[in-house]
C-alpha cells in the first residue's frame, strides 16, 4: 500500500491560486460525485477564510488517481501563520511550488521554499494563472531558478520540472503555447516525480503529531504521517515529547484516513499514510504518538518564535455587557487557553490574579484573525496597544524583529513611500523596474514601525500598490521611533452623540463616531489635527427657540466615519489608550477614563 502513497505539500505566495488548484484537481480526478453540490474554495473551511480569501489553517486532503492516493496538504500562504507551514512540510515527500504568471516570486514564496529544500523535498514548479493577460511566465521562471539558486538547493532539486497551469479554468500543460484540456499532466507528474519515503511497517508504531484539532465528539484529534508500523484502532498509545518525556498515555478509540475533504473512520493505519487519531487527552503538537516499547522521539523542526504581543482583559468601559454574552475574565481565558493549545504560532500568559493575559504572537494578521474570531463568538474584551518582543544578545545588545517588505507599485508614488520608510526606518535594499511604469521596492524595516502601516501605504499609493511582508530576522534595536502625531478628541460626557456637535468639532480633526452613536466619558471620538489630547463634548444639541426648530437639523452633514480594521485600531494606540471589542462595535479610549485621575497620573509619571 506505501509503494502507492504520494504526500505533497502546496507552496504559495498568499493569492497565487492553490485552494482554487485543489478544487478543481479533486472534481477532475472524481472525488466529488457528478450530481454533488460543491463550494467555491472547498478547502477554506473557516468563515474568515471564506471571507479574506486566505488559508489559516493548514488541511490535509485525499484524492486518488491512477491506483495511487495523493495526499494534498493546503497550507497559509501569509507569513503569520507560518508555525502552520513548518510543521506539516514534515509529512510530504514532495511539493507543488505554485508561482503567479504576473507577480513572479514574492516573499512568502521565497519563505517556505527554504523551509521545503532544507528538508530535502524536491519542488515541482507550476507557473499558475497563465490565462492572465500581463502574464510574464518566462521571466518568471528565470526568477523562481535564481531563487532556487539562492537558497542553496542542490543539484536534484535545481532540476526541476516545470509545468504551465491556469488552476481556475482547470488545465496544465509542459509548454507555454501547448494544449490546455485538463489537470492530468499535473497529476501523472506527481506520481512519477514524487518518490514515497520507505518505511519499515514491521517495527512497532510511531508518528509525529503535527496539526491538533478539537472535535466535540471524539475530543482532542492528532494529524499525523505514520513514520513505522501499523495503528490499530482499540491498541494501547503514548505520546512522548521532544526530549523524550511521556506526557500522555491511553488507548486508540479511532482512526480516520481523508478520502477528498472527508474523514472516514478505518480499522488500521500504515506507515506512510497521513491519519487523524483520538484517545489522548493531553498530547500536543510535535509530541510522538507511539507504542508503549517506544522511547526515542521523532526529531521536529523547532518553530520560529512569536514577535509580537497583546494584553486581553476584561471590559471595563461603562457600556460593558450591552453587546456581548461572554464577558467575564474565566470565560476570556479559557478560550485564549484552548487557542494556545490549538494554535502552536500562539504563547499565553497571565498575571498573578488571573485577569490579565498576554497572548504573543506573529504578527498583526494572526492576532487580529483572533481577536475577530472572539468578536463573532460574543466576547467583550479591553485589548492593550501591540508590543514587539525585544531580546537580548550574547553581548546584552537589544534586538528587535526586522521585517522584509515587499512593495509592488506605479513610479509615480515612489519616492513618498520611499519617504514614509525612512521615517519608519527603514531600509531601502533594492529597487528594481518590472516594466509598464512599475517599481518593486524591497525593504528591512523593525516591526515596531510598520504596525497599522499596509492602511497608509494603500493611501499613500491611491488603493493600486501591493505590499507583502515576511520576518527575516532579529537585528539591532533601531532606537526610540516616532509616535502617533495627533492627540486624541477624548468624549467629557456619556449619552449618545448629536450630529448637530458633531457637524460643529469636525473642524477640529477627524471624527470616529456619527449621529446616535454611545459615547461615554473617556472615549477617544476622534483625533484632532493637532498634537496633545482635547476633551470635547458631542452630546450638545442645538438651543431650540420659536425662530429656529429642531427640523433644520436635516440639513447638517456629517463627513463620513473611517472603516478601520482591528489592526489599525490598535497601531493608532498610544501607551495610555486600550481597544475596547464587543461583537459589534470597536472603540478607542483612555485607559483611565476620569480626566482628572488622568491628570494626576500624568503629573505623578511627570515627576
Amino acid at each position: 500500500m506505501t509503494d502507492t502513497i504520494r504526500n505533497i505539500t502546496i507552496i504559495a505566495h498568499v493569492d497565487h491560486g492553490k485552494t482554487t488548484l485543489i478544487d478543481n484537481l479533486m472534481k477532475q480526478s472524481g472525488t466529488f460525485r457528478e450530481n454533488e453540490n460543491v463550494e467555491e474554495r472547498v478547502m477554506d473551511s473557516g468563515e474568515l477564510e471564506k471571507e479574506r480569501g486566505i488559508t489559516i489553517l493548514a488541511k490535509p486532503t485525499s484524492i486518488n488517481w491512477k491506483n495511487s492516493r495523493i495526499n494534498i496538504i493546503d497550507t497559509p500562504g501569509h507569513r503569520d501563520f507560518a508555525a502552520e507551514v513548518e510543521r506539516v512540510l514534515h509529512m510530504a515527500d514532495g511539493a507543488l511550488l505554485l508561482i503567479d504568471s504576473a507577480e513572479g516570486v514574492m516573499p512568502q514564496t521565497k519563505f517556505v521554499l527554504s523551509k521545503a529544500l532544507k528538508q530535502g523535498l524536491k519542488p515541482i514548479v507550476v507557473i499558475n494563472k497563465l490565462d492572465k493577460q500581463d502574464q510574464r511566465a518566462n521571466e518568471v521562471l528565470n526568477e523562481t531558478f535564481d531563487l532556487f539558486v539562492s537558497l542553496d538547493a542542490n543539484e536534484e532539486q535545481l532540476d526541476f520540472p516545470v509545468l504551465y497551469a491556469s488552476g481556475r479554468s482547470g488545465w496544465a500543460s509542459k509548454e507555454i503555447d501547448g494544449p490546455r484540456e485538463n489537470l492530468q499532466p499535473l497529476l501523472n507528474l506527481i506520481i512519477e516525480h514524487v518518490k514515497p519515503s520507505t518505511f519499515d511497517k514491521t517495527k512497532p508504531f510511531a508518528m509525529l503529531s503535527t496539526l491538533l484539532y478539537a472535535d466535540s465528539f471524539l475530543g482532542r484529534s492528532l494529524v499525523g504521517r505514520i513514520a513505522q508500523g501499523t495503528a490499530k484502532a482499540n491498541q494501547q498509545i503514548k505520546a512522548i515529547d521532544l526530549s523524550g518525556k511521556k506526557v500522555d498515555e491511553g488507548r486508540l478509540t479511532k482512526i480516520f484516513r481523508y478520502e477528498g475533504t472527508k474523514k472516514v473512520p478505518i480499522e488500521q493505519g500504515e506507515a506512510g499514510d497521513i491519519v487523524i487519531i483520538a484517545g489522548l487527552e493531553k498530547a500536543n503538537v510535535a509530541d510522538t504518538i507511539c507504542d508503549l516499547e517506544i522511547n526515542d522521539p521523532i526529531n521536529a523542526t523547532p518553530i520560529d518564535p512569536p514577535t509580537m504581543s497583546i494584553t486581553i482583559t476584561v471590559n471595563s468601559s461603562p457600556l460593558a455587557g450591552t453587546e456581548g454574552k461572554k464577558l467575564t475574565s474565566t470565560q476570556i481565558r479559557d478560550r485564549l487557553i484552548l487557542e494556545a493549545e490549538n494554535n502552536v504560532g500562539i504563547n499565553f500568559e497571565e498575571n498573578e490574579n488571573k485577569d490579565a493575559f498576554v497572548i504573543s504572537g506573529r504578527g498583526e494578521l494572526m492576532l487580529e484573525i483572533l481577536l475577530t474570531q472572539m468578536r463573532r463568538e460574543g466576547f467583550e474584551m479591553t485589548v492593550s496597544p501591540p508590543k514587539v518582543l525585544i531580546r537580548k544578545d550574547d553581548q546584552g545588545n537589544k534586538m528587535e524583529p526586522i521585517e522584509e517588505i515587499t512593495m509592488d507599485l506605479d513610479e509615480e508614488f515612489s519616492s513618498r513611500i520611499i519617504d514614509s520608510m525612512n521615517r519608519r526606518k527603514g531600509k531601502l535594499i533594492d529597487l528594481k523596474d518590472t516594466g509598464k511604469n512599475k517599481k518593486r521596492l524591497i525593504f528591512h524595516a523593525p516591526t515596531r514601525g510598520l504596525m497599522g502601516y499596509t492602511s497608509r501605504f494603500l493611501t499613500l499609493t491611491k488603493g493600486t500598490g501591493v505590499i507583502n511582508r515576511i520576518f527575516h530576522s532579529y537585528g539591532e534595536y533601531t532606537g526610540d521611533m516616532e509616535g502617533r502625531r495627533n492627540g486624541a478628541l477624548i468624549s467629557m460626557e456619556n449619552g449618545k452623540a448629536v450630529a448637530f456637535a458633531i457637524f460643529n468639532l469636525q473642524a477640529r480633526g477627524e471624527m470616529f463616531v456619527t449621529h446616535n452613536d454611545p459615547v461615554y466619558e473617556g472615549m477617544i471620538v476622534g483625533l484632532s489635527s493637532k498634537s496633545g489630547d482635547l476633551e470635547i463634548n458631542v452630546l450638545k444639541g442645538k438651543k431650540l427657540t420659536n425662530m429656529r426648530t429642531q427640523g433644520t437639523d436635516e440639513n447638517v452633514v456629517l463627513t463620513p466615519v473611517r472603516k478601520m480594521a482591528i489592526a489599525e485600531q490598535l497601531s493608532m494606540l498610544n501607551t495610555d489608550e486600550a481597544l475596547e471589542i464587543t461583537p459589534k462595535s470597536c472603540r478607542l479610549r483612555k485607559l483611565v477614563l476620569d480626566p482628572h485621575e488622568r491628570k494626576r497620573l500624568s503629573r505623578a509619571r511627570a515627576s
